[in-house]
């Protein structure tokens, strides 16, 4: 019964998948430039695609030599002692190695592309140069193929083939046209050292950024735990807008001629709104109807808490009580289990079950506004692939993960508007410590510690010695009393006695005196 709604999901999908790629090769702003030799050099630098895999480094550049691999790089064993310009001979004969780093360009052919760089990046590429061995038909009479080879009409696009998630290196497609005189100056043992650059778009001193996903995401699980102290330290200087992934329903096939929902548990709506059973069982265990209400509530509860300002963080702690609490096929949709993340996240469940039913709720053959809107942002932005993120409408590359998604982040704002927190953080070895602390840890700064705690410590140390000062002080004052005291009571004594011997002597004197004048 699920497997046509199935197929038609699929097939959604893969028209969705077009615009997606187009979408994101346009999105970010990158730029490839000769610069050695000064005659290859191009003003605006050289036309090409970029990878829809790997991780470029956002907001930076690699500049290195080239070396022709002279090769397809199909085979996983790269012999790196092949290919131009040649180098020096080791001793046993042997030309040496490509020095590291370097940029590798490869023939396009044979091959995906993402086993291409895989093999690459295996033998210590930076970066990678696909050169195109078919003439684009645009070209004009700007390329020439080779004999018996038609020209192609349509661009090739450098799709990742579903298992391009360990490839961290950049790469590019290199028309025919621009590909050849680069590799014949390689092939005549000449150095040549280009640049490959990228950048967002950076409107001003805010940026916006988008996250796609849907509750039963377990790739996105670890990054939602994360990221609500970047959303918070960004603050107004970042916008976020979380989406829920759900399928159209109605374009799949889910809704019959009659209005009756034919995917059985997959939809709500009558078969309006779809996603799909996170666990491939239909007979039990969460559904995707539940997922559909799941991420109807999400919605809500950003609209309420974090619609406003953009940072959301109620909605963030409502997405790790639930993960914590409610995530299992026992709970996920036990009104207990919400309603008590709900109220641990500090939000109104009152005010979101009214969201949802004012939004035309789940049940009833009629559209529900809330998803209609997901619906059409996720038309616009061309999302197939999930997790997905966008950083000014460019979509972010690679695994999602905190790095990743913080770096791109701060490469979005115009230059020298950058707030505190990507200053400091954004080239620190660990982001994510970096911004939940508010400084960079790293070796150096072993025992380090913040500017707050140092200045009360410092604070508390000269509190401390001036108390130890003044006991000092105070004591030292009843010493010199005592030992004044002390040397009053030796000499007081003496005085008595000086006193009573004078007075004696007096008297003989007194009465010899007297006796001699009688």
């Amino acid at each position: 019964m699920a497997a046509f709604p199935r197929l038609a999901l699929v097939a959604v999908a893969v028209l969705a998948c077009k615009s997606t790629l187009i979408d994101a090769a346009n999105g970010v702003s990158s730029k490839l430039q000769v610069h050695i030799p000064k005659a290859l050099t191009k003003t605006g630098g050289y036309d090409h695609r970029e990878a829809l895999f790997g991780v470029p480094p956002y907001g930076g550049s690699l500049q290195q030599s080239v070396y022709y691999a002279d090769s397809d790089l199909c085979d996983a064993n790269v012999d790196t002692r092949k290919g131009f310009p040649i180098r020096s001979k080791d001793d046993d004969g042997n030309m040496l190695p490509w020095p590291s780093p370097y940029i590798l360009m490869v023939d396009r052919g044979g091959c995906t592309f993402v086993q291409k760089v895989r093999n690459a990046q295996r033998s210590g590429a930076a970066g990678v140069l696909i050169a195109d061995n078919t003439c684009l038909c645009s070209a004009g009479d700007s390329c020439f193929s080779d004999p018996g080879v038609d020209c192609e009409t349509r661009e090739p696009i450098m799709a990742d083939d579903g298992s391009g998630s360990d490839i961290s290196i950049p790469s590019f497609l290199v028309f025919k046209q621009d590909a050849d005189p680069i590799k014949a100056e390689l092939m005549a043992n000449h150095m040549v050292r280009l640049e490959m650059a990228w950048s967002l778009p950076s409107p001003d001193d805010r940026v916006e950024y988008e996250f796609w996903t849907t509750p039963t995401d377990m790739v996105a699980k670890d990054f939602q735990k994360q990221w609500k102290a970047a959303a918070l330290a960004l603050s107004a200087r970042a916008y976020f807008t979380p989406h829920m992934y759900i399928y159209d329903g109605i374009k799949s096939g889910c809704q019959g001629a009659d209005g009756e929902n034919q995917c059985y548990n997959l939809c709500t709506n009558n078969g309006r709104y779809c996603a799909t059973d996170p666990d491939n069982d239909l007979d039990q265990g969460i559904s995707g109807a539940d997922v559909v209400s799941e991420s109807l509530r999400r919605t809500c509860i950003w609209k309420h808490y974090g619609e406003k300002d953009g940072v959301g963080a109620n909605w963030w702690d409502y997405i790790n009580e639930f993960m914590f609490r409610c995530d299992t096929e026992d709970y996920f949709t036990n009104p207990d289990c919400i309603r008590d993340a709900m109220t641990h996240s500090g939000i109104d469940g009152g005010k979101i079950d009214q969201c949802m039913g004012d939004s035309g709720g789940l049940e009833d053959d009629a559209p529900n506004t809330i998803l209609e809107d997901q619906l059409a942002a996720k038309d616009s932005t061309g999302v197939v692939i999930l997790p997905a993120a966008f950083v000014n409408g460019a979509a972010i590359r690679g695994a999602l993960e905190f790095d990743v998604i913080f770096k791109a982040i701060c490469a979005g704002y115009l230059a020298g508007t950058e707030p505190n927190i990507c200053k400091e953080c954004s080239t620190c070895p660990d982001e994510h410590q970096c911004v939940v602390n508010g400084y960079c840890h790293t070796p150096k700064a072993e025992g380090a510690v913040s500017n707050q705690v140092f200045a009360g410590s410092l604070l508390g140390l000269a509190a401390f010695f001036s108390c130890v000062g003044f006991i000092q002080w105070r004591r030292s004052q009843r010493q010199t009393r005592e030992q004044v005291r002390s040397i009053l009571a030796e000499y007081m004594p003496l005085d008595e006695e000086n006193k009573i011997s004078t007075a004696i002597v007096d008297d003989d004197e007194d009465q010899g005196g007297e006796g001699e004048f009688a």
